[in-house]
């Protein structure tokens, strides 16, 4: 189940969900029988449920199935992981980049566990700083290494597409558990990382 991949949709909830789409549709003037909109009740309600399989994977488990004795103690990172999200306040997208760096402290972690770590919170309707704060706190408490690291980089739909309607801007997150907490290991992480 921690890795099951999300190909199958409950059926009453996809019915439910398309019948509100149907709704929100022509409550904002648009005639649902259009051809171009006709089957788009049920494309969002199967988008919805797909883009919020998070809540119903573990990320423990996963982290866990993949974790190996080994006596490595310097830091190993992933860097540049894509993220795809949905903001919790307007139900926009936000995407960008996830770099994760830790220090085992008897163990390590499968290098692909990282990015599914990633998408299991970002699978959610979500805001930035706690997507950060939950991989970090996930990996930290899972893995007990000597340290993590965790920084995000992301655009988001709902300060480019309304509000203040700002292209070029990109909000950074960062959060820092162990070994990290010391400026010399972390000015090391972000320097590997490019930052």
């Amino acid at each position: 189940m921690a890795n099951k991949k999300f190909e199958e949709y409950n059926i009453q909830v996809t019915d439910d969900v398309k019948n509100r789409y149907k709704n929100i549709i022509i409550d904002l003037g648009e005639d649902i029988s259009r051809d171009g909109l006709e089957k788009t009740p049920e494309r969002a309600a199967k988008a919805m449920q797909f883009l919020t399989q998070g809540y119903h994977q573990d990320p423990v488990e996963i982290l866990k199935s993949a974790m190996f004795k080994e006596s490595y103690n310097e830091m190993v990172i992933v860097k540049d992981i894509e993220l795809y999200s949905l903001c919790e306040h307007h139900i926009l997208p936000f995407f960008g980049k996830a770099h994760i760096a830790y220090i085992p402290n008897g163990y390590i972690v499968g290098l692909s566990k990282l990015p599914r770590i990633v998408d299991v919170f970002a699978r959610r309707l979500q805001v930035q700083e706690r997507l950060t704060e939950q991989i970090l706190d996930c990996i930290n408490d899972t893995l007990k290494p000597q340290g993590v690291a965790v920084v995000i980089e992301a655009a988001h739909m709902c300060m480019m597409m309304r509000g203040v309607q700002k292209q070029n801007s990109v909000t950074t997150t960062s959060g820092f558990r162990g070994q990290f907490e010391k400026i010399e290991t972390r000015n090391e992480f972000l320097k590997l990382i490019g930052k």
